[in-house]
């Protein structure tokens, strides 16, 4: 596998839903992809459902929650694929949708250790590697949310460091900078993946009432990751908004 001929990419959370279809995406679009994640037969499943590109995926078992658990996963990238070029900061998770009373403290950490810190670890090291190899610099992507901008009701662990993510995205884009490194944002609404079945049934609002929102198809998502990715280091999409149209997020409350 030749780094010079094809740009690598990390994408975590990459057993399922999002970060399956953008990690398959990239590949369709000529990456060296490592699929990053904790569930290994899940991931192995995904690099193979690619066919003929899946000789230029690799499984890693990842948690981004572990400071060197993330340092191992990068080294294993760059001993495959000799660099970095894109790292999908996906990987995330949610507490129980209850009242933050009745939160307990191991699912508030549970929550920022991966959405926040885990975000921060990959990041760290992606701009750690981005910086030094040749050519240098490359494109970090964080999964931020529309949560990121509006909550949801009783929702105030993941709201909080989607709140957070936004900041941490703001810093790395000046910070990378001279180094070449453009960092994105991509907040997502409502794509169909396992995560969102429960909205076809019916999810709570602002007002106390439960409704069925539209969602849309999870590879509009996976285009627009590929779509930044491709982007030359002088231009940068900040933030992107990407949703199901007729979602109730415009006007919410």
């Amino acid at each position: 596998m030749n780094a010079q001929q094809n740009k690598v990419a990390i994408v975590t959370g990459a057993s399922a839903g999002i970060g399956k279809a953008s990690a398959l995406a990239l590949l369709r679009a000529g990456y060296c992809v490592a699929f990053a994640g904790r569930r290994e037969a899940e991931l192995k499943a995904a690099v193979a459902s690619a066919g003929n590109d899946a000789e230029r995926g690799i499984a890693v078992v990842a948690d981004v929650g572990s400071e060197a658990s993330v340092r191992a996963l990068f080294a294993q990238t760059i001993a495959a694929f000799g660099r970095v070029d894109v790292l999908f900061n996906n990987a995330g998770i949610g507490a129980p949708p209850v009242d933050i009373d009745e939160l307990s403290f191991e699912q508030w950490k549970a929550v920022v250790d991966t959405n926040l810190t885990g975000t921060f670890l990959c990041a760290r090291e992606a701009f750690r590697a981005m910086k030094q190899q040749t050519p240098r610099g490359g494109r970090i992507i964080n999964n931020g949310s529309i949560s990121a901008y509006a909550p949801r009701p009783n929702s105030a662990p993941y709201t909080s460091t989607k709140h957070a993510v936004s900041g941490l995205t703001k810093s790395i884009a000046l910070d990378g900078r001279k180094y070449d490194i453009a960092c994105s944002q991509i907040d997502i609404g409502n794509a169909a993946t396992e995560m969102t079945e429960r909205m076809a049934a019916g999810i709570m609002q602002a007002n106390g009432s439960m409704a069925i929102e539209p969602r849309m198809d999870v590879s509009h998502v996976a285009n627009a990751v590929v779509h930044i990715a491709n982007l030359p280091l002088e231009a940068n999409v900040l933030f992107m908004n990407i949703m199901a149209t007729k979602m109730p997020f415009v006007g919410r409350g």
